[in-house]
């Protein structure tokens, strides 16, 4: 039996939440052109009132990025770098309030916003402001030049970590930005807006509008706009694709995933376990790189499955602030709706559902840790994007079967390859289309190594010097 934990809850005190929020422009908080609400998905409750931006908003923002743009980018690198490195020092001072504030607004275990959102992000901006007086030397040309005006959309899995891959790159190498956070996770940016001014960074430099797809496309079609950086669904990704075409704009788009799992039956099967439960129920499955399809080969099948389910009886289902707590709540309603749709087509389709005992709680969205066993390549669960708590396994025989099943996706972000024989994971890695390939881990990052995909997972890569270039004039 699994023992049982004493409430462990992270005070929320430490968070001063106020009771409405405005758009960051030009350096200060300004009204916008209406308003909406975020809410805390473990409990509904709603947290703040938001501006939402409308076309007016855009281009205010728009143009003080513009005016800042001048003097920012002839500012000497490495006075830039200063400004990041201070950026980064006081992420690491407010992780803390930072770590509540993600979870409250986000749902995700506060375990994974201290350990793992906070401290990455703060990495990223160490990482770029190393590098803003170092450009030539990055293989990109002896004198890469800044774009302009980026507008950047990111989504609500990782509100801020994601906003740290944006700005971090763009701010390093002598560009503004208006960045626009998900409408259902915007706190985190807004406390980042008064971060820049407690770091003293000069207005309009970096400009935060929140609303929801209009505000974003208000966005991505200003013409003031030199560069997109998208982070999102394939089907938004395709909208902002088509809406640049047959202008100078240049497009980063890092979109969803469908990642294969794969064990052989080799693999050193407690690590394989771990990096399983990690690369699908870490933050509920909200990760696009999310290792939602287990190919296991079929000698090893029993007891993966076996191991699984007993690992996945340990996990604790509750509240995000309490330190104890393994699995949050979804996002919103209308993410737990779709996870629901597609765990019924799993049903209806034949496949068999199962979950470990876990009482969920009576308000917010909640949806158990589900495994689906007899899942075939033509069911809708092994095809599409979940973004939730559910695993799909499949069987294998050879790796060149491993290989054929992975492959067979319209995505290509990432994947895992278990196995104790170095040959076979190298042998396997280059012949997976996916961006990404972890080595018996799932879901490791570095702000030094590039991340981007294939297919319809997008385009360019963000981290690592390989993101500079795409803020760069080469």
């Amino acid at each position: 039996m699994p023992f049982e934990y004493a409430p462990a809850p992270e005070s929320r005190a430490v968070v001063d939440l106020r009771p409405s929020y405005g758009l960051f422009v030009d350096g200060e908080f300004t009204a916008g052109s209406g308003t909406f609400t975020t809410v805390n998905p473990a409990t509904e409750e709603v947290l703040a009132e938001v501006a939402e931006a409308g076309p007016a908003d855009v281009d205010r923002a728009v143009a003080a990025a513009r005016r800042a743009f001048g003097p920012w980018s002839a500012l000497p690198a490495r006075e830039r770098g200063k400004y990041l490195f201070r950026i980064a020092r006081i992420l690491q001072e407010r992780s803390r309030e930072l770590a509540v504030l993600e979870s409250l607004d986000n749902g995700k275990p506060i375990r994974e916003s201290r350990d793992v959102d906070i401290p990455l992000a703060a990495a990223y901006f160490f990482y770029y402001a190393g590098w803003a007086d170092k450009l030539g030397y990055a293989g990109l040309g002896p004198d890469p030049r800044p774009l302009g005006v980026a507008g950047q959309v990111i989504p609500w899995n990782f509100p801020l970590l994601m906003l740290s891959w944006k700005i971090a790159p763009a701010l390093a190498t002598g560009n503004t930005v208006v960045l626009k956070p998900a409408e259902t996770t915007p706190l985190t940016a807004l406390l980042f807006a008064e971060i820049c001014r407690q770091a003293d960074l000069p207005p309009g430099v970096v400009n935060i509008v929140t609303g929801a797809g209009a505000t974003g496309q208000a966005l991505v079609s200003h013409p003031g706009i030199d560069k997109i950086a998208f982070t999102g669904s394939t089907e938004v990704g395709k909208q902002i694709a088509r809406s640049v075409a047959g202008t100078s704009k240049k497009v980063t788009l890092e979109l969803g995933g469908k990642a294969a799992n794969i064990v052989f039956d080799d693999a050193p099967m407690d690590q394989a376990v771990e990096g399983i439960v990690n690369g699908i129920f870490f933050n509920q499955g909200h990760v696009c790189c999310a290792g939602s399809r287990l190919l296991v080969q079929e000698s090893a099948y029993d007891e993966v499955l076996e191991r699984l389910k007993r690992r996945l009886g340990t996990l604790r289902l509750g509240d995000p602030l309490d330190k104890n707590t393994d699995v949050g709540a979804i996002n919103s309603a209308a993410q737990l709706d779709r996870i629901r749709e597609l765990s019924d087509a799993g049903d209806a389709e034949g496949a068999e559902r199962w979950s470990p005992p876990c009482a969920l709680p009576d308000r917010g969205f909640w949806f158990p840790p589900t495994v689906f066993t007899g899942v075939t390549q033509a069911h809708r669960i092994a095809r599409e994007e979940v973004f939730g708590p559910v695993l799909s396994v499949l069987t294998f025989r050879t790796p060149a079967e491993a290989v054929e099943k992975a492959n067979n996706t319209p995505y290509g972000l990432s994947a895992g390859v278990w196995s104790d024989k170095g040959s076979r994971a190298l042998w396997t890695a280059s012949k997976l289309r996916a961006g990404v390939v972890w080595q018996n881990t799932f879901n490791r990052f570095d702000p030094a190594s590039p991340f981007g995909g294939f297919k319809e997972s997008g385009y360019g890569r963000e981290g690592g010097r390989h993101g500079l270039e795409a803020y760069l004039d080469v």
